[in-house]
């Protein structure tokens, strides 16, 4: 059988990541020093292998956050990647190029959420087609969702 490889990175592409093995607990953390780090209402995070993973860029650069944590982010477009602490690594859920099985099954630190959180999906919908037709024109700079053979260091620019 043919272990699954997963690969993921930040949004210039100067760093990236390989993952061999098995991912371990999806989640999201609702303490201030996530919302923090993300920039948002919570972290989404997920465990990986002790020694499954492999940066095949850059490395992340690291802020100690509290005594025993460290965040890792690229240094170059800010994209929050990492938290750090004695038991482990987990990485940012939304870094991986394909998310789609990372669902988190636990939020931790619950007590500490925002209160409204949890009905941010009853809003409305925005609909207008003419807003998303101007969003399909954008060109983006950002690094796809896969593993390129040529991608400027420093990340696309005009």
């Amino acid at each position: 059988m043919t272990e699954k490889v997963r690969t993921g990175g930040c949004q210039c592409g100067a760093v990236r990541f390989r993952i061999k093995g098995a991912l371990g607990r999806p989640s999201i953390c609702h303490c201030r020093m996530c919302q923090k780090q993300f920039g948002s209402f919570f972290g989404a995070l997920v465990t990986v292998p002790k020694d499954g993973v492999e940066w095949t860029h850059e490395e992340p650069s690291y802020f100690q956050s509290s005594v025993n944590i460290d965040r890792g982010f690229c240094a170059r477009c800010g994209t929050p990647l990492t938290y750090r602490q004695p038991g482990g690594l987990e990485i940012a859920i939304g870094a991986f190029d394909d998310r789609s099985d990372l669902a988190p099954r636990i939020q931790v630190n619950y007590a500490a959420r925002l209160p409204w959180v949890e009905t941010i999906f009853d809003a409305p919908v925005h609909d207008d087609p003419d807003y998303y037709a101007r969003q399909e024109q954008i060109i983006s700079f950002q690094h796809p969702d896969h593993e390129t053979t040529n991608w400027p260091q420093q990340g696309l620019k005009l």
